[in-house]
């Protein structure tokens, strides 16, 4: 199951699960752009058209999911968002609230709503897609984003110390600044030949993957990667 599955980092873990044999539920508001993840992952997918800050809409998809493919081995939560008024001087609590609705209620929802299923079965990897903001706050980051991301880290910390000994593992990959649409929602959005340096979102899915396919005795808790 990946959110944010529409674009950037979601799409590209979701086309290296599926080229892998994986089948996979696809998250995310914009079922079009699910629809062309799904046209350029091939392979079993589900897509299911929610927004992860609403609980009652990720249960739904879970239940989806489950009755589709009969198990949820693997949580990869891509899902967040920014608003370009993000400084202290300009935000606001409406645009403070909708991003950590996206970035870290959606996270709780989403692994909340898979750990029935998980404990049940007695394994299953969670991971979630933070940010270097997520160590350290920067002002580009903004204050939101920034207390979102701080938040991802102790949610994962948590699901490690409460869930490892029922076969759960949960990993944080920290990564620094990434091509994807999200950098369009900047004040000033980076021009091309910045973006070429970043990291790219397929490189990301691998650092995914990776906390994915270790065997089941080894937890990466934690992943920093950031552009060369």
């Amino acid at each position: 199951m990946v959110t944010g599955a529409g674009s950037g980092i979601g799409r590209a873990v979701a086309q290296q699960a599926a080229g892998a044999g994986w089948r996979v539920t696809l998250v995310g508001r914009r079922r079009e752009a699910l629809e062309e993840t799904a046209r350029l992952a091939g392979g079993a997918t589900l897509v299911a058209a929610a927004d992860v800050a609403n609980a009652a809409a990720v249960a739904g998809v879970v239940a989806a999911t489950l009755a589709k493919f009969g198990r949820i081995d693997a949580l990869v939560h891509c899902a967040g968002t920014n608003i370009a008024q993000r400084s202290w001087e300009n935000l606001s609590a409406a645009d403070y609230r909708h991003v950590l609705g996206a970035n870290l209620d959606g996270a709780f929802h989403c692994a909340q709503a898979v750990l029935p299923a998980m404990r049940q079965q007695g394994a299953g990897t969670i991971v979630v897609i933070n940010s270097e903001a997520g160590r350290i706050a920067n002002t580009k980051a903004g204050a939101a984003y920034v207390a979102s991301k701080f938040g991802l880290a102790g949610l994962v910390q948590s699901l490690n110390a409460e869930e490892r000994g029922r076969g759960i593992r949960a990993c944080s990959i920290f990564p620094g600044d990434v091509n994807t649409p999200l950098l369009d929602r900047r004040p000033v959005p980076p021009p091309a030949e910045a973006r070429v340096k970043m990291l790219q979102p397929a490189d990301v899915a691998a650092a995914v993957w990776l906390a994915l396919t270790l065997p089941p005795r080894a937890i990466v808790e934690e992943l920093i990667i950031r552009p060369a």
